[in-house]
């Protein structure tokens, strides 16, 4: 098993182009620590030291949490700590800490979204969180999109709450989300056992390490082991506002770039341009703080924004109907390749653009759903073993042919179906249709 797994990871990592030789991934966490040690400009992975220095000398700190090992926004990550001069005078008014890692991290403080392998928290000495920076834009470690320059703008919005902390300091209790139940990673069922609160620098630097994305496994797998439908709450976790047809500029704090026509956003009076302010009474310095509201929202209810406007401030309120989260896009994440397994039998699948679709004869409004890759090892070959072909698309799902993406076929499977119920496919391969099917996991 232990083999089929390795083999899967491999994959994996070819798919995404991001692989590294089994010499290079330890050398490079042993090398992390050895250079930040060496700077003297940064504290390696003691916040203990960090906040007494913090207290000490008034300044707020920037704790970066990154994963060595994860190829994703890696550019970024050593621009940032190369000291690039767009930023470089802004952090040295923090105390700046480096994470490696999230054995021994405190849940309790340290919530975010797992799926990314670059994350910052701007703080006070007393713990009050002045913000959250990162965002899918940083996984696709392309340096016109993973903007230093949002980084900067958050560095000045955070420096800015920090002189004025004790006015706003109650206000920024809703940054901090509730106890959790478990206090550090190594807890989770899961993970105990196997993972101690440090890394093994000497003798395996990579495998001792959690990576944050085994965090947000470890939710899926209890839920799941229980026998119980995943929530959408856990299913799609730190919803981007695109599921209300609000993209946000990835080079700016909290700017709207575009509103979709027709959208939700558009309805309730968002224009693009528009400057976000606040949400939910919380200040923003980034997008990563928009979907820490996100996250923490109900399921029905309405959202209060302020918003800048032409220079002038306005307040529009963004209603949540049932199932919103249900049009986020999980795709991207990490953490999809597992419930891939579970609920496409190992296919990864992309919707079919307007041009093959019109070349299939397929409808704007129906589902066309391409096998971009099928997977070939172990509990990832399920739908190989019944018959899937890398090319094929698929046209329904037990019968329903309404157009859905990826991460909608994903949800039906493990939100309305149990482990050991069949899934029915009708697929198009070279113009013919195929009846398939196989158990979801």
């Amino acid at each position: 098993m232990r083999t089929q797994k390795l083999l899967v990871a491999a994959a994996i990592l070819i798919l995404s182009g991001r692989v590294d030789s089994a010499e290079d991934r330890p050398g490079r966490v042993r090398k992390d620590r050895e250079q930040f040690l060496a700077s003297g400009r940064w504290i390696y992975n003691d916040l203990p030291k960090a906040f007494e220095e913090a207290r000490k000398s008034g300044k707020p700190l920037v704790v970066t949490i990154r994963c060595i090992p994860c190829e994703s926004c890696r550019g970024f990550d050593e621009e940032l700590t190369a000291g690039d001069p767009r930023i470089e005078a802004l952090l040295d008014r923090f105390v700046r800490v480096r994470i490696p890692q999230a054995n021994g991290l405190d849940l309790s403080l340290f919530q975010f979204d797992y799926d990314l392998s670059f994350y910052a928290f701007f703080l006070n000495a007393d713990r009050t969180i002045y913000g959250r920076f990162g965002s899918p834009s940083t996984q696709k470690d392309k340096t016109g999109e993973v903007s230093m320059d949002a980084f900067r703008e958050a560095l000045v919005a955070a420096l800015e709450l920090h002189g004025r902390h004790g006015e706003l300091k109650e206000r920024l209790k809703a940054k901090t989300g509730p106890v959790p139940a478990l206090k550090v990673p190594e807890e989770y069922p899961p993970l105990k056992g196997k993972y101690t609160a440090k890394i093994d620098y000497e003798n395996a630097p990579v495998k001792s390490c959690i990576h944050c994305h085994q965090i947000r496994d470890s939710e899926r797998e209890m839920v799941r082991s229980a026998k119980k439908p995943i929530p959408d709450s856990v299913l799609y976790p730190w919803p981007l506002p695109d599921v209300f047809g609000l993209h946000l500029d990835p080079h700016k704090a909290a700017s709207i770039e575009r509103v979709d026509k027709g959208s939700v956003a558009e309805k309730a009076g968002f224009r693009a341009g528009d400057a976000l302010l606040e949400l939910e009474g919380q200040p923003l310095v980034s997008i990563a703080d928009v979907q820490w509201v996100l996250e923490r929202s109900p399921e029905v209810g309405t959202l209060q924004a302020k918003v800048r406007r032409e220079g002038e401030a306005a307040t529009l309120k963004l209603p949540l109907k049932a199932g919103w989260r249900r049009g986020s896009d999980i795709s991207w994440r990490a953490t999809t390749w597992e419930l891939r397994r579970r609920a496409a039998g190992g296919l990864l699948l992309e919707d079919l653009p307007a041009a093959d679709r019109r070349e299939a004869g397929l409808a704007e409004n129906v589902l066309a759903l391409r096998a971009k890759h099928v997977g070939e090892y172990g509990e990832h070959a399920v739908a190989k073993k019944a018959g899937f072909r890398k090319g094929d698309i698929i046209v329904a799902v037990d019968g329903r042919s309404e157009r859905q993406s990826e991460s909608g076929l994903i949800g039906y499977a493990l939100q309305e179906k149990r482990p050991g119920d069949r899934l029915a496919f009708s697929v198009l391969r070279e113009g013919k249709r195929l009846e398939m099917s196989f158990s979801v996991q």
